[in-house]
């Protein structure tokens, strides 16, 4: 016991960054996870061979690989030169087949056991991503090291509970018979979840019969008034992506009367109809009036600052995904919480889980992810190699990237994904021991592009902050965004359409609380901040017209939530695409534009200015 001790804390202290305070002393419960991180991490090259050997030794027989030429061979050099890169348009027919009811080992030498369906709005898709029983257990362990990491940074975790709003989407299935959900679905509704044992620091205000009801009314009501009850109890506050924390504060905000009622009562509302629901919460809701005025008093007011802290007051940190995409939401975040810490643990996706956030507690700006070297076989393809397409010969392993360079991610799965292109791009920004540290940047896709700029995600997000910052002596920001690519006119424009939220939600029923001078220069900071191709175009070749900011009425992007969950999105993975082509998408939002701005001046630029900058 003395030498666990030794090694635990020693392990505490290289897990935290140097400019950390000095470490917690490290609970005997976390020791062995602890130092799973620091094996796993201290030869990724060592560790990434034996699991790439095991992913072909597993999947020897399988169609694909067979095609491939690879004869059972599991060196990494056959590899290498016999397997290409693949899309996922180069593995449906494979995927189609299985779904099907091809019972064959077509991609992988393990059943298939269900389908993983990717959320549809990063590729505009629903894909159907193959996995196996025991891909469940490689997702649980990398769970499982989350609070280990955590608990270096906030002791007394395990005094109190998680408020986290978690989601299930009935499931579908699959002409020959296998079902087709999200990963959390799949997670959610596994014994892993289900019958998993009291952990005193993975305790949830909500009842698993809440969490696994398919009905997002009925699944969020019950989940909210559970965790207002235990208000006291809560000592985090989270949700999968940001977006879903922003939609429980909404639903508070639409239905603290009920809630108030419910509680004043200890009786729950007659709308949560779902018998196994309404029988957990009986479990916990008591008549309590006291607790009832609270929620009153705050809610009534229309002042929503700082309501997470004022209704759950022991809230240390909110435990959401802010990278990325979700970034635009952090100012909101900010000023529902108080400025509460963010914390991003985990990067993940259908395809698999790929690693950890070893500085949990860091400012999002900061968030980089340790990839676990158990989980896949990771490869990366240069940034400067993926601009022009691409091939595997020019594939980069774990331990051999560089500090400082972009990459898209390509990995190789248990489930029999070889060489498949993710679709993420990543920084190399450190390392932990051997193990490469990587920012999530973006996903490939360009978003925008009219002529010969193209935009992405990263860059329109900045160009919103940029432009976001005019609103704030107006007590506004912008709580939704996404765009498209206007070529109905002649030159082409970028349309952002934004729906703003109002210090007070009483402030204005339309969200015109802003005057159209500004909003007008909204459109011209955001110009400034797009890329000097998209400039010059605007500027010298008058082939782009003046940006475009259509502000939509509050609400809109609730209903393009409601649209896309009606189509199949999972409420549990649903995030607002940030560029729209559908024209029945397009058509919702026009129809709740209550104003229309064009920036009223040419953006700078001069010639001989980098095309990057």
């Amino acid at each position: 016991m003395a030498v666990m001790a030794e090694v635990s804390t020693t392990t505490g202290a290289a897990l935290r960054s140097p400019a950390s305070p000095a470490p917690a002393p490290v609970k005997e419960g976390d020791a062995d996870k602890l130092r799973f991180i620091e094996e796993m991490t201290s030869d990724v090259d060592a560790v990434q061979e034996r699991v790439l050997a095991e992913i072909l030794a597993r999947n020897a027989d399988t169609e694909y690989l067979t095609n491939c030429g690879l004869a059972g061979a599991t060196d990494r050099a056959t590899f290498r030169a016999k397997v290409p890169m693949a899309t996922y348009e180069d593995l449906q027919p494979y995927i189609r087949r299985i779904a099907d009811g091809d019972r064959s080992p077509i991609l992988s030498g393990h059943p298939v056991s269900e389908f993983l369906t990717s959320s549809g709005t990063s590729a505009g898709e629903r894909k159907l991503m193959p996995t196996i029983e025991d891909e469940l257990n490689r997702r649980q362990l990398l769970y499982s090291l989350q609070m280990p990491v955590m608990n270096l940074y906030v002791p007394g975790m395990d005094k109190g509970k998680a408020l986290h709003f978690l989601f299930v989407k009935s499931e579908t299935r699959t002409p020959g018979g296998l079902a087709a959900r999200p990963v959390l679905t799949s997670y959610y509704k596994s014994n892993h979840f289900k019958n998993r044992p009291f952990d005193a620091y993975n305790n949830y205000t909500s009842p698993t019969a809440a969490i696994l009801c398919a009905d997002a009314f009925q699944s969020m009501y019950a989940q909210m008034v559970c965790g207002l009850v235990q208000r006291h109890d809560v000592l985090r506050v989270g949700a999968v992506f940001a977006s879903g924390l922003l939609r429980a504060i909404r639903f508070l905000q639409l239905n603290w009367e009920q809630l108030a009622a419910d509680v004043e009562t200890g009786a729950l509302t007659p709308r949560v109809t779902d018998p196994s629901v309404r029988e957990a919460v009986a479990g916990i809701l008591r008549p309590d009036p006291e607790l009832a005025a609270v929620i009153r008093a705050e809610c009534s007011s229309g002042d929503w600052a700082g309501i997470i802290t004022r209704i759950w007051p022991s809230t240390k940190y909110l435990d959401v995904i802010v990278t990325g995409a979700m970034a635009q939401y952090i100012p909101t975040l900010k000023y529902y919480s108080g400025g509460l810490p963010m914390a991003c643990t985990m990067y993940a996706s259908s395809e698999c889980y790929f690693g950890l956030n070893l500085r949990p507690m860091c400012d999002p700006s900061e968030v980089s992810y340790t990839l676990m070297p158990n989980m896949c076989y990771f490869e990366f393809l240069p940034m400067d190699a993926a601009a022009s397409g691409g091939d595997a010969s020019q594939l980069v392993d774990l331990a051999r990237v560089e500090l400082g360079r972009e990459y898209e991610l390509v990995i190789s799965t248990y489930a029999g994904l070889n060489r498949y292109r993710v679709g993420d791009v990543l920084q190399v920004t450190g390392f932990h021991n051997s193990a490469p540290q990587f920012r999530f940047v973006r996903r490939k896709n360009v978003l925008l592009s009219i002529e010969s700029d193209k935009t992405d995600e990263a860059e329109l997000q900045r160009a919103v902050e940029r432009a976001s910052a005019l609103l704030r002596p107006h007590g506004a920001t912008v709580v939704e965004y996404t765009s498209q690519a206007y070529t109905k006119s002649i030159p082409g424009h970028y349309v952002i359409y934004w729906e703003l939220l109002l210090a007070k939600i009483s402030a204005s029923a339309d969200g015109e609380a802003v005057d159209r001078e500004t909003l007008d220069q909204c459109c011209l900071q955001m110009e400034e901040a797009l890329n000097s191709v998209y400039r010059q175009s605007r500027v010298a070749d008058g082939s782009i017209g003046p940006l475009e900011i259509r502000v939509v009425r509050p609400g809109t992007f609730e209903e393009l939530m409601d649209y896309a969950i009606s189509r199949g999105a999972s409420i549990n993975q649903y995030k607002v695409p940030r560029c729209v082509t559908f024209p029945p998408i397009i058509e919702l939002l026009d129809s709740r534009v209550v104003s229309s701005h064009f920036s009223p001046a040419l953006p700078h630029w001069t010639p001989g200015q980098r095309n990057d900058d």
